[in-house]
């Protein structure tokens, strides 16, 4: 044996090669054997594509906001587009795996197809912001008139051109209300010398973005009048929609007292600048908030009686009845209410996607088909991501359907089916059943919206599905027709009884959600989630939603995913707000510490909600480990098996330069809306204006010393590279 080796060296070689080639072989064996079980799964799954193009689609608009800007997104797309080709061409040449080939090629053009759409949207569309704040003469007209009671102004969207490039812009102007007067309506031109602020970023990593929405509406800047607004013209033209609307909510209100009467003309003409700040977190806080905006609840119920009553009505005339299928024309008759309500109410966004999603029903309908079905559904999301791509982002679409199709979902289920099925049995039996039925909905429901309102509102109602139950029949059933009878019936004077119904019924809306929320433990916070803990939720109750048979449970994996990094989301220690003026902490009582007094409730709800604390904050300068003077506060914290020694400024004094150089030395971390010199040099980190200008508001976690900060959220989009050049 020896001798054979020796008499030829290559053999061992051959030898390795061999079993080299031996250990190689079962891991292509498994990457086949895994494509052809995959290939076979797609093959006989029998589930419907389309929502499942709806949902790449809008993953593909998601995915251009969090990626950071140009040359990634081109690089992302064109990897799609290449993968699609290269799949689709191995498929003709192979014959192999054409399930699994065409469902990667599908989805790699769906995905590269929303980024694409969004990023043309965005150029189209996008309006850089003013530069820095500043107070002008602005000389325009008015495109919208939005009255706010509840906030003592009126809010007027002025056209007008930058009086520097002089591009046509859109500013968004605050009257008081006692300069304002009724003639400052849509298609007035006034002049008015107004101090204007560039739309504004987020707050605190999590924050609402407005300079992002106002990007895509094109609103240019925001502002206050300074002195009396001057009428250059009467409206050219009269908005008699407009006109309407606001005539319609003045009558509501002239006709319900109160809070109800505010609520009812929210439900009559979508105008809710009456509404309460106390109201409206009474609302929220139950999770009843969506009963106030015009959505597919309040759409939906006009569409439907609109369809019931012409059916009804029209069955009455043999004649008509039997030449014309009343089904066509009951849909017809809903369709225009439907269309007339969302054109009365503002037509917003959501209002628009309720609007299309019920016509789509309609249309169903009317060629005998299911009319509650998720390719429905896709079909409504295709058409508003269309038009409005941006909306993908926003809590109203995600909301709005995710709840749909959480319904559609488990009515179309076998066990939901065979629960509702009729048999024979008592009339109490069987409205115990739709009750049954309608709690379970509500808590599906709750279940559903709950990861996404945790990351976009940092608070979950606990009760909400309890409120659900009686305030959406409430609603349904009692206060939208009434609200509809009485406007009619006021045309003949007789209106009044009605609209007694439509005051108690709103009264009694309003008990259940003060009572929900008085409830010891109604609202819990929760610091802001990440991007991956909500994508986990999303994509784990879409699974589970979409597909069908037992494949469905694979969707827990993702939601279980989800629910522990949400168990892991750490809440901030420190909060710093992008101009280093509000300052909150978190001391080991779970009190929320101010550096100052917030002059806004927007700046103190903010710290609040993100530092996930329920309690009255309380000042910095009143805690017994703080020493503080007109110019610093010195303050100690322990955290992380340490103490943290901070330097937080309060003023813009002069201070020597050489003190202020011994105190950061001393510090682990400065914090300050000032510019701080060279010579300021803490252990960890100098937070001052420099750093707060490049990086936006920052979330600090002191036991695994990280820093988030809305820079870190934001790339290189158009709105965030316009926000930062202003400094």
């Amino acid at each position: 044996m020896v001798e054979e080796v020796a008499s030829n060296p290559v053999s061992p070689l051959v030898g390795e090669t061999r079993a080299a080639v031996q250990r190689i072989w079962p891991s292509r064996a498994s990457l086949s054997s895994l494509a052809k079980r995959a290939d076979a799964f797609l093959d006989n799954a029998g589930f419907d594509k389309a929502p499942w193009l709806a949902v790449l689609f809008a993953f593909g608009i998601g995915l251009w906001f969090v990626l950071p800007d140009a040359f990634v997104w081109s690089i992302v797309i064109g990897s799609l587009l290449f993968v699609a080709a290269f799949v689709t061409a191995a498929t003709y040449a192979r014959g192999s795996y054409a399930s699994l080939t065409m469902a990667i090629a599908t989805a790699s053009l769906a995905i590269a197809a929303g980024m694409a759409t969004i990023w043309v949207r965005s150029e189209v569309v996008g309006t850089a912001p003013l530069d820095r704040p500043g107070v002008q003469w602005v000389e325009g007209r008015i495109l919208e008139r939005e009255e706010q009671p509840a906030l003592d102004r009126t809010r007027l969207t002025v056209a007008t051109r930058d009086p520097i490039e002089g591009r046509a812009i859109k500013v968004r102007l605050n009257i008081p209300n006692e300069r304002d007067d009724s003639s400052f309506d849509e298609g007035a031109t006034i002049r008015v010398r107004a101090r204007l602020m560039p739309p504004a970023p987020p707050m605190l990593p999590g924050g609402y973005d407005f300079a992002r929405t106002a990007w895509f509406s094109g609103l240019y800047a925001t502002g206050s009048i300074l002195g009396e607004p001057e009428l250059i013209a009467s409206g050219q033209r009269e908005d008699k929609l407009a006109r309407t609307q606001r005539y319609l909510s003045a009558h509501v209100s002239q006709r319900v007292d109160g809070s109800a009467g505010a609520i009812a003309a929210a439900f009559a003409s979508g105008d809710r600048g009456a509404i309460s700040k106390a109201d409206d977190a009474a609302m929220r806080d139950a999770g009843l908030t969506h009963l106030l905006s015009i959505s597919g609840l309040h759409v939906s119920a006009v569409i439907a009686a609109g369809y019931f009553l012409a059916s009804k009505l029209l069955a009455l005339w043999p004649w008509l009845a039997l030449r014309v299928r009343l089904p066509i024309v009951a849909a017809a008759v809903g369709a225009l209410g439907g269309v007339g309500y969302t054109l009365l109410t503002g037509a917003e966004v959501p209002t628009v996607r309720s609007c299309i999603g019920a016509l789509l029903v309609l249309f169903a309908l009317v060629l005998g088909r299911e009319p509650l079905s998720l390719r429905m559904v896709a079909v409504a999301a295709f058409f508003v991501m269309l038009l409005w791509p941006e909306a993908v982002i926003g809590p109203s679409f995600q909301m709005s359907f995710a709840a749909v199709i959480a319904i559609v979902a488990l009515h179309g289920s076998a066990a939901p089916r065979a629960f509702l099925a009729p048999r024979d049995e008592s009339v109490f039996a069987k409205y115990g059943r739709r009750v049954a039925m309608l709690f379970a909905t509500g808590l599906v429901i709750e279940i559903a919206l709950t990861p996404i309102v945790l990351y976009h509102f940092h608070r979950s109602g606990i009760y909400g599905a309890f409120a659900n139950v009686l305030a959406i029949p409430l609603v349904t059933f009692v206060s939208m027709p009434f609200i509809a009878i009485a406007l009619a019936m006021d045309m003949i004077g007789i209106g009044a009884p009605f609209w007694w119904v439509v005051e108690k019924s709103l009264d009694l809306l309003l008990a259940i959600a003060r009572f929900t929320a008085d409830r010891p433990g109604a609202v819990r916070l929760f610091p802001q989630m990440s991007v991956a803990t909500v994508f986990c939720f999303v994509a784990g109750f879409l699974w589970i939603a979409l597909w069908r048979g037992r494949a469905r449970a694979w969707g827990l994996m993702g939601v279980g995913a989800g629910a522990l990094l949400l168990a892991g989301t750490p809440a901030p220690d420190i909060l710093v707000s992008r101009d280093g003026r509000h300052v909150g902490i978190i001391d080991s009582e779970d009190r929320l510490l101010l550096l100052r007094e917030a002059r806004t409730d927007y700046a103190r709800d903010n710290l609040i909600e993100l530092s996930a604390t329920r309690g009255v904050p309380v000042q910095i300068a009143s805690q017994p480990n703080a020493r503080c003077n007109d110019d610093f506060c010195v303050f100690s914290i322990q955290n992380g098996g340490r103490d943290w020694r901070l330097l937080l400024s309060r003023s813009g004094n002069r201070v020597e330069e050489r003190d202020l150089s011994v105190a950061c030395s001393t510090s682990d971390l400065v914090i300050s809306d000032r510019y701080l010199p060279r010579s300021c040099r803490p252990r960890w980190l100098k937070a001052d204006r420099t750093y707060l200008q490049r990086n936006g508001g920052i979330a600090i976690d002191l036991s695994t010393e990280t820093i988030a900060t809305v820079a870190d959220q934001q790339g290189k989009h158009g709105w965030w590279l316009a926000t930062a050049e202003e400094n």
